[in-house]
């Protein structure tokens, strides 16, 4: 959704008054631009290089720099697209190195939530095979985005999973908003394909009854039926 003009102001005097409190070293500007920022620039990073260990370490690498030359920073853009930047070249960099070398292992325990459940209305202990069956969607979606090639994939995270609008993620990527829409489009074409393979096989297995919904019918049913208390 385009930011009305009051609101782009809104955040242009937030960053700078952000960035004001961390130039004067205040720790908790400093948290507070990392825990603001944190998902965003590591699904970003995460989007370039495909690997969550590697994309944790661009993410804190790239904070390394941004607040070492944080006196540069002026509110042409938004802070977040001042890091968005900043994460891109390092991930891009980071790529480049990496092509030349053996690829660097997945380290499990560094991974991070890229597509967060919380985004996704359910109670985590409400229901377990619920959980279970979103978590495996964003599986799904994750290893679709992955499959794309690199110039898809990158416009793809900023656009959709992002939500930076078509002139945001142009000038996020240094490129035409016209590449950004067809890049776009053709990035959801692939993981459309990609949904649809993946999906197709295991339809049978949908709408499962099992576990605590099974277990509640049943002793509903049971209880009416005089069975139980």
């Amino acid at each position: 959704m385009r930011k009305t003009a009051t609101q782009v102001l809104a955040i242009e005097a937030s960053d700078m008054a952000l960035v004001g409190r961390a130039l004067a070293r205040e720790p908790d500007a400093f948290r507070a631009i990392i825990k603001t920022y944190n998902q965003r620039l590591y699904r970003i990073a995460r989007g370039v290089v495909r690997n969550d260990a590697e994309a944790e370490d661009i993410v804190q690498e790239a904070y390394m720099r941004a607040f070492a030359s944080l006196d540069t920073f002026r509110g042409e853009a938004s802070l977040s697209t001042w890091l968005s930047r900043i994460v891109i070249n390092e991930a891009l960099g980071r790529l480049r190195k990496r092509k030349r070398n053996v690829p660097m292992p997945e380290n499990p325990e560094a991974r991070i939530i890229r597509f967060p459940l919380n985004s996704i209305d359910f109670n985590p202990g409400d229901d377990p095979e619920r959980t279970m069956a979103q978590r495996q969607i964003l599986e799904l979606v994750e290893r679709a985005t992955d499959s794309l090639p690199d110039a898809y994939r990158t416009v793809f995270v900023a656009r959709v999973i992002e939500g930076l609008s078509i002139e945001e993620t142009a000038d996020l990527l240094g490129v035409r908003p016209e590449t950004v829409k067809t890049r776009l489009h053709r990035a959801r074409t692939l993981v459309r394909k990609a949904l649809d393979d993946a999906i197709g096989p295991v339809l049978l297995d949908a709408f499962p009854f099992a576990g605590r919904r099974c277990e509640r019918l049943t002793q509903t049913v049971m209880k009416r039926l005089g069975f139980e208390e």
